[in-house]
């Protein structure tokens, strides 16, 4: 349990720090304040988080079947998700939703427009 922790650490310092150094550039670029930019950085990244992990986790429990269908196919063929599959998907989904929850609450904390407490 401590190395899963270690390694969403990890996972979520790139992040939330990749995307800083990301947007403080873009800010410097466009004249932006430094907590303004940080903001929108964080606000960006962990919306789509959350609406990438709504979306995988709403993924049904059939997959494609081999190659899948190509241009001019007419067959498709389906099958069922493995259990293993449809737990990883659920797992994906709540690591993106929760990484997602917290940049944006990040945002919310560096935004100096609005108190927080």
């Amino acid at each position: 349990m401590a190395a899963a922790a270690r390694r969403v650490g990890i996972l979520f310092g790139a992040l939330a720090g990749g995307t800083a150094v990301l947007a403080l550039l873009i800010g410097v670029a466009f004249g932006a304040g430094a907590a303004r930019a940080l903001s929108l950085g964080w606000y960006l990244v962990g919306s789509a988080l959350l609406v990438s992990g709504f979306f995988i986790g709403n993924r049904g429990p059939s997959r494609p079947q081999g190659e899948g269908w190509g241009v001019f196919s007419t067959q498709r063929w389906v099958r069922w998700a493995t259990p293993d599959e449809q737990r990883e998907s659920i797992s994906l989904s709540f690591l993106l939703v929760i990484l997602g929850f917290v940049l944006i609450v990040l945002g919310a904390v560096a935004d100096a427009r609005y108190r927080v407490i």
